[in-house]
């Protein structure tokens, strides 16, 4: 086994060499990243990427920023009306969060202000969603019709749409990347499946890189309006993106970059606009931790399907994204991305239970509660 090393957060880090050649000898760190104990924060860092990531994560991100730019009309061109945009809200036992922000995106293309955030229209970030594997998918009609929100149609922006030319290409070629990444993460955890995973025919990485339900999430964060800037001491921990937990088996996250608007020029990257600003993860025993992924690592995140496929021997963590300021009126802006990877809505995640079977059992029940 490789020994566990850990960032200045406390975060496990694996070295991507390691992973793609030897990632059962990765147990212990999967364990510390991903298990029951205490400090477990439910996210792996990998480090050590070949150098096409850092390329293919810095033009997406600015795309991201440049599609936000663009006219309403010009979005909307790429929304779908047909798509159905809930955000799902469910109680926690815990007293420290009283709520649970459970994202459930059923969409494609652009959406700004269609979702719900703490009972209003979240207007703080777009998102662009597309599965970066597969255009359009090829499952039987009734499995369509059942489960639109996985194997909708893309909806890409036209090759020629000024200001963001090849917009697809980035973000399919920085979504393949880390779905690769991801199956490599998976197999690392397959020693931990339930028994009926066991069979290498039905193992993590199979169920994941045969699916077609993949899903992307590229992100835009608006600068927070003045009337919104708050003292840090008076900001909400989630005030950019509230506490949920991923219905993912893994999310691959890149980390984020933060823009500045230029006047007439392009917008320049620039450091966080508070030390406070960015990704937060409440351990399994209940510590609140910011988490930095640098620019040139991959994170990987468990999600509910995984801790279902593991019989909880890998759990999911409540996560969030707050805001900060330094208390100036600077216009910055978050991009980021994450990818979500879980099995075809046929496949069983337990021996009694398919993946769509359990989609539609977290969101019945949650939904009801919100609403």
């Amino acid at each position: 086994m490789q020994p566990v090393e850990y960032t200045a957060d406390g975060v496990v880090t694996i070295s991507h060499p390691t992973l793609a050649s030897s990632p059962l000898s990765l147990g212990d760190a999967v364990v510390k990243a991903f298990g029951s104990h205490p400090e477990s924060l439910g996210i792996i860092l990998v480090r050590d990427l070949p150098p096409d990531y850092v390329t293919y994560r810095e033009r997406l991100l600015k795309l991201a920023h440049k599609f936000a730019k663009l006219s309403p009309e010009v979005q909307e061109k790429y929304a779908d009306p047909s798509s159905r945009y809930r955000q799902v809200y469910m109680g926690l036992r815990s007293s420290s969060l009283t709520c649970l922000y459970f994202p459930y995106p059923l969409s494609f293309g652009w959406s700004h202000g269609k979702e719900i955030m703490n009972g209003k229209p979240d207007t703080l970030k777009g998102s662009y969603y597309a599965n970066p594997l597969v255009d359009k998918p090829t499952v039987s009609k009734e499995e369509i019709e059942a489960y639109p929100e996985y194997y909708g149609k893309n909806i890409w922006p036209e090759r020629d749409e000024k200001g963001i030319e090849g917009f697809e290409e980035a973000f399919k070629d920085l979504g393949r990347f880390v779905f690769n990444v991801g199956l490599q993460v998976a197999a690392a955890c397959q020693p931990f499946a339930l028994p009926h995973l066991n069979d290498s025919r039905l193992s993590l990485p199979m169920l994941i890189g045969t699916s077609q339900t993949t899903k992307a999430r590229l992100l835009h964060y608006f600068p927070p309006t003045p009337s919104s800037r708050t003292a840090d001491e008076e900001e909400p921990i989630d005030s950019w993106c509230g506490f949920h937990l991923d219905h993912s088996m893994l999310t691959g996250l890149c980390s984020a970059i933060f823009l500045k608007e230029n006047a007439g020029d392009e917008p320049s990257i620039v450091p966080p606009p508070s030390s406070t600003s960015g990704l937060y993860i409440r351990t399994r025993g209940g510590k609140l931790t910011k988490v930095s992924i640098p620019h040139n690592c991959l994170a990987f995140q468990t999600g509910e399907a995984l801790s279902l496929a593991t019989g909880g021997r890998l759990q999911a963590t409540p996560h969030c994204v707050r805001v900060g300021s330094d208390g100036s009126s600077q216009e910055v802006s978050r991009e980021t991305f994450a990818l979500f990877m879980q099995p075809n809505t046929d496949q069983l995640l337990t021996p009694s239970q398919s993946f769509g079977q359990f989609s539609k059992q977290v969101f019945d029940e949650h939904y009801e509660t919100s609403t």
